[in-house]
């Protein structure tokens, strides 16, 4: 029987020495991420900035299931302790192979609100934070005969925006333009380094949607269905996993961007 790509249960699992770090791991698609690269082998690092407790307790059910895995914290926000947390994760495994940037933050509110300060929050966190998480890893990888794989999470919709985001869209448009210019800048340094990042579609939508808009945005979809966390994974593992991908940003939307 042919394996469901997006079946990500732990089974009998073999750690291969590979080590993996997640932000924004202990919740909706990052834990989702944390899972799949833990049915994959990987030795996980699952970073958390509120959601601390549950972070442990991922990591404890891992550690339970003979796949290595630490919890870790920071604020995104703050350079210092980033760098650090990145240093723990390198001190305690002994290498770093992937990165993945999945923390952000998204507030809906009407643009006549949107401040100065509303913009440099979800700049900080969804683009500075990812930058130094990224180049921290960078500068471990780069000294890697294997080099390492570094996967941001973008958007669909920063190429057909929807109103009362207006704060947070400039934020993840970032994202693709980052991720272009890292994967020129590491390969350049080490050519086994690639940078990738997806960008996600209608999947584990807002709790605070209508039920209209949330079937408004399912109609928007080629294939007519909400997307799983489980199939952002599936697209994160595949730029990780294929040695010849790189600079290259991949919609996981159903469809919805050219529908």
């Amino acid at each position: 029987m042919m394996r469901n790509p997006v079946d990500f249960t732990l089974g009998s699992v073999a750690h291969h020495g590979q080590v993996a770090l997640v932000t924004g791991g202990a919740r909706r698609v990052g834990k989702a991420i944390v899972q799949a690269l833990a049915a994959r082998g990987y030795a996980v690092a699952i970073h958390a900035n509120n959601s601390l407790a549950a972070a442990r307790e991922d990591a404890a059910t891992f550690q339970a299931a003979g796949i290595p895995a630490l919890a870790v914290t920071a604020n995104l926000r703050d350079e210092g302790p980033v760098r650090a947390m990145v240093h723990r994760v390198v001190d305690h495994f002994g290498r770093l192979d992937a990165v993945v940037n999945s923390a952000a933050i998204w507030r809906q509110q009407p643009f006549e609100s949107v401040t100065a300060d509303d913009l440099r929050q979800h700049f900080e966190v969804n683009v500075v934070g990812s930058f130094v998480v990224a180049q921290e890893a960078a500068m471990t990888m780069i000294d890697q005969d294997s080099g390492g794989c570094i996967v941001s999470l973008g958007d669909w919709a920063v190429a057909r925006p929807y109103a009362n985001y207006a704060g947070y869209f400039p934020s993840k448009g970032a994202i693709p333009a980052m991720t272009r210019s890292l994967a020129v800048e590491l390969a350049a340094r080490n050519p086994r380094i690639r940078v990738n990042c997806v960008l996600p579609g209608p999947v584990m939508l807002p709790e605070h949607l209508s039920a209209e808009e949330r079937h408004e945005a399912v109609a928007g979809t080629l294939l007519k269905r909400e997307g799983r966390a489980e199939h952002v994974a599936h697209a994160v593992l595949f730029l990780i996993e294929n040695e010849f991908v790189t600079g290259v940003c991949l919609p996981v939307d159903g469809g919805r961007t050219i529908a």
